[in-house]
């Protein structure tokens, strides 16, 4: 055999090296990322979902990836994600940043792997069949966000005189808001207090319904909690303080961002489980056999910098009670 045509036959078996290399090498599974929150607002929480996914040796990028996709508080865009995902072929399809989220991933297939966060009791939304023995696909962490508007209602009804007027700001897209509404009105005539509600689903329906609050002249406010709602934190932040409003929120984030105080779970909590159902599954458990998960921790922040900017003063009895004082 002439040199040329050795060379030749030698180069040609090693252009295939490389494809043959990489046809031995397992493909790397892919989670499916869908929320009805914005990414600019889950930033830590991203963080505690791959702390989650690193307990069981499982980093992004390198042996697993992950396809976000969010909806930015727009809940008729999830049913279109989802397909998205499921086109995809996911390994599993995490549906989190609320209800709808969970709701749309349940819809989009029956098959694929799903891990849930919803704040709504997930039995009684039809999400799986008992928290111990969830069945089918699905599974997930409850996080009881829905169910505390009485108690965050109760810790304004301590901060505030009896004759002020309560606003309630509430979004009636959220699948929840029938259920929290109820509660709020229910809990508002067990205290005797008034309460008014503002109702918005979109940005020109929110500046509608700060007017609307300035206009009745509410003097305490509770942000019903809702992932729309989370996208635009820094807006019921600011009204809140131009008005010197105070104003109890459902996560520690606000009141890290500039709000009053807050009440309900730890969210960095929840994400990580959500890495951590997201591990098993990639793993081989089956999502009827994890039980649905539930947030025991549980965060009362109360932000003194913010108190002092709107005139208004905690007891020395209630700031004990917090589990974080912002200075």
């Amino acid at each position: 055999m002439r040199r040329r045509e050795f060379m030749a036959l030698v180069g040609g078996a090693a252009a295939t090296w490389p494809l043959a290399t990489r046809a031995q090498q397992p493909a790397v599974p892919v989670i499916g990322f869908m929320s009805a929150r914005s990414p600019e607002d889950s930033e830590h929480l991203l963080a505690a979902f791959r702390r989650g996914l690193g307990e069981s040796g499982f980093i992004e990028g390198r042996n697993v990836a992950v396809e976000y996709r969010w909806a930015r508080g727009d809940y008729a865009r999830l049913p279109a994600l989802a397909a998205e995902l499921v086109n995809r072929r996911v390994a599993v399809l995490l549906g989190v940043g609320g209800d709808a989220s969970a709701r749309a991933a349940k819809a989009a297939t029956s098959t694929i792997p799903i891990v849930f966060g919803m704040g709504s009791d997930p039995v009684a939304a039809g999400m799986v069949a008992s928290l111990n023995r969830p069945g089918g696909n699905v599974t997930g962490v409850s996080v009881l966000t829905n169910e505390m508007e009485p108690k965050r209602l109760g810790l304004l009804h301590e901060l505030v005189s009896g004759t002020t007027l309560v606003g309630a700001l509430l979004n009636p897209n959220f699948p929840a808001a029938a259920d929290q509404l109820q509660e709020l009105e229910a809990a508002a005539g067990t205290l005797g207090r008034p309460l008014v509600v503002a109702k918005a689903s979109n940005d020109a329906e929110l500046d509608a319904a700060f007017a609307a609050l300035v206009r009745q002249r509410v003097g305490a406010l509770i942000v019903v909690a809702d992932p729309y709602f989370d996208t635009r934190r820094d807006k019921m932040i600011a009204f809140a303080a131009q008005h010197r409003l105070p104003a109890i929120y459902h996560f520690r984030e606000y009141t890290v961002a500039g709000g009053l105080l807050s009440y309900g779970v730890s969210l960095t909590d929840a994400y990580r489980q959500f890495g951590v159902y997201a591990a098993k599954i990639l793993k081989g458990d089956k999502p009827a056999d994890l039980p649905v998960q539930q947030v025991a921790r549980f965060e009362l922040v109360i932000n003194l910098k913010t108190a002092k900017a709107i005139g208004f003063e905690f007891s020395p009895t209630f700031s004990a009670r917090a589990d974080e004082v912002i200075e």
